[in-house]
């Protein structure tokens, strides 16, 4: 009709969330078909799908910053147990981090794919699209039923990419990624959330928590254990076997468990059950709470230390996010606003960050067949836009400025200083300096020493699409120390009215 308002043509949030959910299921079906044709097709379809999806995920972001909070009810699958989502702030960072980099990361892999003549590709995509599905789906659960839902999605949809290879090695490898990750959840998080529900009669993520006045004394202890166990994606120690196991995948997969979606499924889950669970108030005041700081701290340095001795790159690369990973879960333990802040943002920075840093050692890979840390004497002069990249994630690793580290480690030591909590000063300074001692090494290897390459195997730089990828990601991890005001607006409203 002539003279139809703009507005009542605008689609709502309520049906955003839901085509967020549908566009990659779509997409995975889109680039199954597209395989069958031809290669062009499948990865024209895969970078379609990526697109869609962000201008869609995205267009959520002005009305979750100025405090809305759409939701959806798709399903009562039992009385008083839903299939609900709604988005906040903690989910939209989340959900718009791992849709922008599942872009990037498309065009990474199709670089590396073509250059290493992987086989299975479709599949490869195809099983990508679902992970990602699985991911928008925990970003914007609404309850604890749906989050575990999609949660074990993610785990089953990885599986294969993991498994990739298909050698008996790889798959051995791949079945102990996909046993921890599935008994952490069945015997662990499973009863988490069904305790929930019995003592609370809800599992709604609610601003300030749904347990005050129904659970006391060691038992909040307990169940914070069953969560932050249970979700064995965020790798705290001892359930962090799977991560170095898991690096049998392709890099682009490794990059997907590291950057896009496994991994910070895992620390956004134990974020997310401490604000919206517990309540960050009701957990400073329990004392039975206070393991979890000390698990933290210890998994950050255990795992440092751990990466000093490695000397394969991308098992050096998966110790460090097992290290990482814990500041996020140290920060939300820190219990303090600026801390909470600290660990949203860290999740961000990590994510730029460390997708850089295996990006490179994918390109090392696809260019050189380099994987040992001694093979990499002076390759900074045969691929200085990889290792240039490579020393900017790097540097954000240990926290340098002008990079997003250094961003998210001053709100996390700022939350420390809000608690005058002097060990987690400690932990920080300390994982600082074991982060520069692996790091650093590497940046003087490539660059001052003298090339090491045999005659007959000299080598330049990856193909194009894998630089793309590259370069995006570490401007991104600059990018993010420069315009970090609108994530710290966003993620400030997690904590807003805390003391």
């Amino acid at each position: 009709r002539r003279g139809r308002p703009v507005e009542a043509l605008a689609v709502s949030p309520e049906t955003t969330i839901l085509a967020a959910l549908a566009i990659p299921l779509a997409g995975a079906l889109l680039i199954g078909l597209a395989g069958r044709v031809n290669d062009n097709l499948r990865e024209t379809a895969t970078l379609l799908t990526a697109t869609v999806l962000i201008a869609c995920v995205w267009s959520l972001f002005p009305e979750i910053y100025d405090g809305g909070r759409p939701s959806v009810r798709l399903a009562e699958v039992l009385p008083g147990i839903e299939i609900a989502f709604k988005v906040e702030p903690l989910g939209m960072l989340f959900a718009a981090m791992a849709s922008g980099l599942w872009l990037v990361n498309s065009i990474y892999s199709i670089g590396y794919m073509r250059g290493n003549r992987e086989k299975k590709q479709t599949r490869f995509y195809v099983m990508f699209a679902v992970s990602l599905a699985a991911a928008m789906g925990i970003a914007f659960s609404g309850n604890l039923f749906t989050l575990f839902l999609f949660y074990e999605m993610l785990t089953l949809s990885t599986y294969p990419l993991v498994s990739h290879k298909g050698d008996p090695a790889t798959v051995r490898s791949a079945r102990v990624y996909l046993g921890i990750l599935i008994s952490a959840s069945i015997g662990l998080l499973l009863p988490a959330v069904i305790w929930t529900y019995a003592v609370a009669g809800t599992g709604d993520f609610t601003a300030g928590g749904i347990l005050r006045g129904h659970i006391e004394g060691p038992q909040i202890g307990l169940l914070l254990g069953l969560f932050v166990f249970g979700a064995a994606k965020a790798a705290v120690m001892p359930v962090h076997r799977w991560l170095p196991a898991a690096m049998v995948a392709p890099t682009p997969v490794s990059a997907l468990l590291h950057a896009v979606a496994v991994v910070k499924a895992g620390v956004f889950t134990i974020v997310k059950i401490i604000v919206y669970v517990f309540g960050v108030e009701f957990l400073f005041a329990e004392p039975s709470s206070g393991w979890l700081f000390y698990a933290a701290a210890f998994t950050i340095v255990a795992a440092s230390v751990v990466a000093l001795r490695q000397q394969n790159l991308k098992r050096l690369l998966a110790y460090s996010t097992i290290a990482q990973l814990s500041y996020v879960v140290m920060a939300a333990a820190i219990l303090k606003p600026l801390a909470e802040v600290g660990a949203a943002m860290h999740m961000l920075a990590h994510s730029f960050g460390k997708i850089t840093l295996f990006f490179a050692a994918g390109s090392i890979y696809t260019a050189s067949k380099k994987t040992e840390l001694g093979q990499l004497r002076g390759i900074g002069r045969r691929m200085p836009i990889t290792m240039a990249a490579f020393t900017i994630g790097a540097l954000s690793m240990i926290g340098v400025p002008p990079t997003a580290g250094f961003v998210s480690k001053w709100y996390i030591l700022a939350g420390a200083f809000q608690a005058d909590n002097y060990l987690a000063l400690a932990t920080i300074i300390a994982s600082t300096a074991l982060n520069a001692a692996y790091f650093l090494p590497i940046i003087y290897l490539a660059w001052f020493e003298k090339d090491n390459t045999p005659a007959g195997k000299e080598h330049g730089e990856a193909p194009p699409a894998v630089l793309l990828a590259l370069i995006i990601t570490a401007l991104l991890t600059i990018g993010l120390f420069i315009y970090s005001a609108p994530v710290y607006e966003l993620e400030s409203q997690l904590v807003r009215g805390m003391k």
